[in-house]
């Protein structure tokens, strides 16, 4: 049961992208395309559930008893970039096309501040390795959710008679605003 309110809250209710606002700029760069959109959430959650399965335990067993816990921060960005790497070299050589129409958002994946986010939450919120586990599979899907969702908007609005002004980036900002607010709805859902 606990497994399934820190996955829910991790999803919907604390949503890194439209509640905490991690990992702003692959959501708002790689939302154009509903293909592209789904293969990067995929990415991601690849990489959250593998960065907290490695960060955790390192945390606990080797930071932690040695005195080392102030390298958090950049042991942690170090075996990020690494897995980011790992995920794209596989990426390349396994899926071409998705290599491609993601760009260069794919190494920016090593800088979302969403990946690091889930790694030191999942620390800090002192939940162990399975929880922690769960956490990052749910802030996972939370964000290919949100990065969904707002792709399937956006190829709408190619269609849409927007005016002038608010082509563009105003109307991705304006629309991005909205989709936070929506997600202000699960607040009372759960809070873990």
């Amino acid at each position: 049961m606990i497994f399934l309110l820190i996955f829910i809250s991790a999803a919907l209710v604390n949503n890194f992208v439209l509640s905490r606002f991690l990992g702003i700029c692959p959501f708002l760069g790689v939302s154009k395309k509903l293909d592209s959109a789904v293969g990067m959430g995929i990415a991601v959650i690849f990489v959250m559930v593998l960065a907290v399965s490695v960060t955790w335990p390192l945390q606990h067993y080797i930071l932690n008893p040695l005195g080392l816990a102030y390298l958090q921060t950049i042991t942690f960005i170090l075996i990020i970039a690494s897995l980011v790497q790992l995920v794209e070299m596989i990426l390349k050589k396994n899926v071409p096309a998705l290599y491609h129409s993601l760009g260069i958002y794919l190494p920016l994946i090593t800088t979302n501040c969403a990946i690091l986010g889930i790694a030191i939450d999942a620390i800090l919120k002192k939940y162990s390795l399975a929880a922690s586990l769960v956490y990052a599979l749910g802030a996972g899907i939370g964000f290919t959710l949100a990065l969904v969702i707002m792709a399937g908007i956006r190829e709408r609005l190619e269609t849409a008679d927007t005016p002038a002004p608010f082509k563009g980036t105003p109307i991705n900002l304006i629309l991005a605003s909205l989709l936070s607010i929506a997600f202000m709805g699960f607040s009372a859902l759960v809070t873990v």
